[in-house]
């Protein structure tokens, strides 16, 4: 590069253009990001006001409004702002992407941190049913409120969400690249309707701003005694959606997320609860739904139509998220393979899972008959998200101990306040299992279980196969002393383990007594970090003037697709035409037994995820009309 290309490269226009990038990721981020933390003012403050008991009193008010602002600093801001969302992995954020870079710092499989990922994992979906539920539901509870009107629409509050969550998931099919670009200004009109809105109250009852003292908290904690619990539990309504800032890290970065965060996000969320304590404080009638009695009546229909749109935002990107979610756990072997379609082809991350949004609409569904408002279903609501804090808190202290390599005294004291919050806000959140918590629990539980038979099922069968199969090297030799019948043209032969001879070889052999002139026995591995370059992606080994052993390794945020990446396999001397090559896939069914492995319901728990897992035909992306399968019978 000459000295002019370089001035260029760092001049005004550059520096713009650099700029520019910078502010679309900012509103991207905005749109994306903060949708479910975002949306809470429309319930937060009522239910900890409800909670507190006593709502008209100015300490509870003054007390509940402390809580929610230091909450917002100190999980929000401090915890994930500053802290979490340093420990990245190539980029990418979330639990399993924490998981995974914490078993690469340690270097070896560990079954703590594997437990704590997929514990994670598990309970972001019962905030992916919770979250849609509870937004839309909130919203369309508006209508109760209109002035004249609201008792005319009362009987409509359930049909209307529900009929605007099923459109919702309806159109997911679709994707959302074109609806997606109204996100941030969407977004970023609801934010500047927060804040104006915070700003007109505090201005007509500026003592709302003693909240901004912490003692007003701790006051109000200590005289409610017992109830201090549930308290905190609804006030952790307001900090829901905080592991979105970390989950979306790798689609906008840490700079624009923070820049999102500190100037316009938590500026607008504090002056509206500010703002929403202010009215009950003029008003204690109020304190039953400070959020929307705080719109001018003149402005009424107006900001109802926008709570509604920020309420479908923040339901879809946590759909969005559970789909990320999901094509990370299948990548890392934490579940079933599963069809994942992109809708875009332009737009990273633009994914539809038809599975996973078929089972979220489902559960949303219930949840919406099962508890009909979003003050029960505020009960449900956090405890899925406290547990998910908690464990990203214990997998940063791993990160922080053996990928920083911090002191464990250092280590502990980052993690250990955060630790001590998050537990106690999890005690607080307990308090509501009997009143529909149990739900995301149970949910969790069972997509635990899940996983964990998934991941132990595959080992064992691995383990059984590895032990009955011929290694390959002794199988070449055999072939090279005793040729079959060769054929022209490619054999791939996919397999999980690269020592053994595949089972689909084996069966060819036996039952079809051929070889082809050139042969691939291909393995397709997930690393530990997001992406792979291309220049990383293959390796090949030649192992007779015949046969190569091909290794493939992706990323868990990657999609595979053998053909394109097999096309790299010509630099290194292989020769691959796609029409005259043949996948050899093994196809094995299972019969339970109760000898061995794992008990006889878990036996059969993986035997029906195996018969439900994605054809791996479309999974990998291979032309069906050169796919082979053969079958054999296995016992486990």
């Amino acid at each position: 590069m000459s000295a002019n290309e370089g001035v260029a490269a760092t001049g005004p226009s550059a520096q713009g253009a650099r700029h520019a990038g910078f502010y679309a990721l900012t509103l991207g981020a905005v749109g994306v990001v903060f949708g479910d933390i975002g949306t809470s003012p429309i319930y937060a403050l009522r239910e900890a006001l409800a909670n507190a008991h006593g709502a008209a009193a100015t300490a509870t008010v003054l007390g509940v409004c402390s809580l929610i602002f230091w909450a917002l600093v100190a999980i929000v801001t401090l915890k994930y702002v500053v802290i979490v969302m340093r420990a990245d992995n190539g980029g990418e954020g979330g639990t399993l992407a924490l998981m995974a870079l914490a078993q690469h710092a340690i270097g070896r499989r560990s079954a703590i941190v594997f437990f704590l990922g997929v514990v994670g994992a598990a309970l972001f979906y019962g905030d992916g049913m919770i979250t849609p539920a509870i937004s839309v539901l909130s919203a369309a509870e508006g209508l109760t409120a209109a002035p004249g009107v609201g008792e005319v629409f009362a009987p409509f509050v359930g049909p209307s969400a529900a009929v605007i969550l099923v459109g919702l998931f309806l159109v997911q099919a679709r994707g959302t690249a074109e609806v997606g670009r109204w996100f941030g200004p969407v977004m970023l009109a609801w934010f500047a309707m927060l804040g104006g809105l915070g700003v007109a109250w505090i201005a007509r009852e500026p003592a709302i701003l003693q909240a901004l003292n912490p003692i007003h908290a701790v006051d109000l904690l200590v005289a409610r005694g017992a109830l201090a619990f549930a308290i905190l539990g609804s006030v952790f309504l307001a900090v829901t959606g905080a592991e979105a800032l970390y989950a979306d890290m790798g689609h906008f970065g840490r700079g624009p997320i923070r820049a999102a965060w500190l100037f316009l996000a938590f500026p607008c969320l504090a002056l509206n609860y500010f703002g929403q304590g202010a009215l009950v404080l003029a008003d204690p009638t109020a304190a039953a739904d400070p959020f929307y009695r705080m719109i001018p009546a003149a402005a009424y229909w107006p900001a109802l139509a926008l709570t509604a749109a920020a309420t479908v935002i923040a339901s879809q990107a946590v759909i969005t998220g559970a789909f990320s979610v999901t094509q990370q756990a299948v990548q890392l072997g934490l579940l079933p393979r599963m069809v994942i379609r992109r809708t875009s082809e332009t737009v990273a991350g633009q994914i539809y899972v038809p599975q996973v949004n078929g089972l979220l609409l489902a559960g949303v569904l219930y949840l919406l008959v099962a508890y009909g408002s979003s003050s029960k279903l505020a009960a449900a609501y956090g405890i899925a998200v406290t547990g998910t804090m908690i464990t990203t808190v214990m997998l940063l202290f791993v990160v922080a101990r053996r990928q920083w390599r911090w002191p464990i005294v250092g280590a502990a004291a980052l993690c250990a306040p955060f630790l001590v919050i998050d537990g106690v806000f999890l005690g607080a959140n307990s308090l509501k299992i009997a009143e529909g918590g149990w739900f995301p629990i149970a949910l969790a539980a069972g997509l635990v279980l899940m996983m964990v038979t998934w991941t132990q099922g595959g080992r064992l069968l691995a383990e059984k196969t590895h032990r009955d199969a011929v290694p390959l090297v002794d199988l070449i030799a055999t072939l090279a002393a005793r040729p079959p019948y060769r054929v022209s043209g490619t054999a791939i032969f996919l397999t999980s383990d690269e020592e053994a001879a595949p089972l689909a070889l084996m069966h060819n052999l036996k039952h079809n007594r051929v070889l082809h002139e050139n042969n691939i026995v291909l393995t397709v591995r997930t690393a530990d970090t997001p992406r792979v370059d291309d220049a990383e992606r293959l390796a090949v080994e030649t192992l007779s003037p015949d046969f190569r052993r091909v290794t493939l390794t992706y990323g868990f945020m990657e999609e595979p697709n053998l053909p394109k990446a097999l096309g790299l396999a010509r630099r290194q001397g292989v020769k691959f035409d796609i029409m005259s090559t043949s996948f050899f896939l093994g196809r094995r069914s299972l019969v339970p037994a109760s000898a061995a492995g794992m008990p006889l319901w878990q036996d059969r728990l993986y035997i029906f995820l195996l018969k439900n897992a994605a054809n791996p035909t479309d999974f990998f992306r291979i032309p069906p009309g050169r796919v082979v399968e053969l079958g054999s019978q296995v016992v486990v």
